[in-house]
């Protein structure tokens, strides 16, 4: 490949890396920001009738047609090795990709301007956040139905968490019911040498914990041998956590609202519990207040349409804790959960899953990119082998 040539491609990709940069800068400033987001949003997809997909049909046309001319008046009279040859169609190979990738700088710019005004930290705290205040935010209604609410690892009040055991009860012929009992979770740590000499039915070890041999069995979750000692974990007492009057309704759900990336979900769950905890039991009325203040400046940050004052959802709050019996039929927590939900559904998707090529296009982005490269290679060796016998014919 002659230095001359060399230089023709490196001024053709300084071109194109300015009109990726034109684009990007395009996609940037056009992103119209997360308040608007909606079920709809995603990186640009090349629909044939915008700005965009017009703009990029005309400037891939223009730059290819004078790239094309210039190449073969100025680049195709050389005779080139097979080596050198293959190399140039490697670089109308890239030259090809890139004359028709601009949209995807646009998309980039578009993501860029998303996690200016949106950085993942912020992000996933403000899904901390909405996680941490999940229970508080259902429809009253929804608090009747069973499925919100999850009696399994509560975190308050001890013996807690616990451990559900579903059993089949026969009550007449080939009629079962089904009854759940809920016992809680203990871990005992003995020496496995102390372990391996109780025998009998009773031992000090034994009635610690309240049950023989036999049952502490029976009840074993699981068990594991760490050095010298043994860990067991076991079902102790029997509990009953749904009519236990110590847990407020708002701690018996503990499903996340949009769990964060790459956190296991069990330790989300956790964490959002323990905070919930603090909150309602541990805290006074004033750290709830700023959480719903948080919370109310969330919904106006992503434009979800809201009814929330803050001061009265924290008092309904402190006083559905203390009538944990009563229903929830009079909880001010009204805003538009539906579009909460989409935002965040979207978002996590832009974030994590950013679809830069859509779907519907890739067979045909690829197709136009292979039959282009194939059109350049053909003129360009057409127009060389020409050039090569011209030569030969005047020697």
């Amino acid at each position: 490949m002659s230095p001359k040539l060399r230089q023709f491609f490196v001024k053709s990709f300084v071109i194109l890396l300015v009109i990726h940069i034109a684009y990007f800068l395009y996609g940037y400033f056009t992103f119209e920001g997360i308040s608007n987001i909606d079920i709809y949003t995603e990186f640009y997809r090349f629909k044939f009738y915008d700005d965009v997909s017009i703009s990029h049909f005309f400037v891939s046309g223009i730059f290819l047609f004078f790239f094309l001319i210039f190449l073969i008046l100025n680049h195709s009279r050389q005779r080139y090795s097979t080596t050198s040859f293959f190399k140039i169609s490697l670089l109308l190979l890239v030259v090809s990709f890139a004359t028709f990738s601009f949209f995807i700088s646009y998309s980039f710019g578009m993501n860029a301007k998303l996690k200016t005004e949106l950085p993942e930290a912020a992000f996933n705290k403000d899904k901390s956040l909405l996680n941490i205040l999940n229970p508080f935010l259902y429809k009253y209604t929804s608090y009747t139905s069973d499925k919100l609410f999850n009696v399994i690892n509560i975190l308050y009040p001890k013996p807690y968490p616990v451990i559900e055991q579903t059993d089949s009860i026969k009550i007449s012929d080939d009629n079962y019911i089904t009854e759940s009992t809920y016992y809680s979770i203990d871990t005992l740590k003995v020496r496995t040498v102390d372990l391996d000499k109780i025998s009998g039915k009773t031992s000090a070890l034994l009635d610690s914990i309240g049950f023989d041999k036999e049952a502490l069995n029976e009840r074993i979750i699981a068990k594991q041998i760490v050095k010298d000692s043994t860990i067991i974990i076991f079902k102790g007492e029997e509990v009953n956590p749904k009519y236990d009057e110590d847990i407020c309704v708002f701690l018996q759900n503990n499903s996340l609202f949009q769990p964060l990336n790459k956190i296991p979900a069990d330790k989300q769950k956790y964490t959002a519990a323990v905070k919930r905890h603090q909150l309602i039991y541990t805290y006074g009325k004033d750290s709830m207040l700023y959480y719903f203040k948080r919370l109310d400046t969330l919904l106006k940050k992503y434009n979800v349409e809201s009814q929330i004052i803050p001061s009265q959802l924290a008092s309904d709050v402190q006083y559905y804790r203390a009538n944990n019996g009563e229903p929830l039929n009079a909880i001010r927590n009204n805003f538009d959960r539906n579009a909460l939900s989409e935002k965040f559904t979207i978002l996590d998707r832009l974030f994590y899953k950013p679809q830069y090529l859509h779907d519907s296009i890739i067979k045909y982005y690829f197709g136009v990119i292979f039959s282009i490269w194939m059109v350049l290679m053909l003129i360009y060796g057409l127009f060389s082998y020409k050039n090569k016998r011209t030569a030969d014919s005047q020697l």
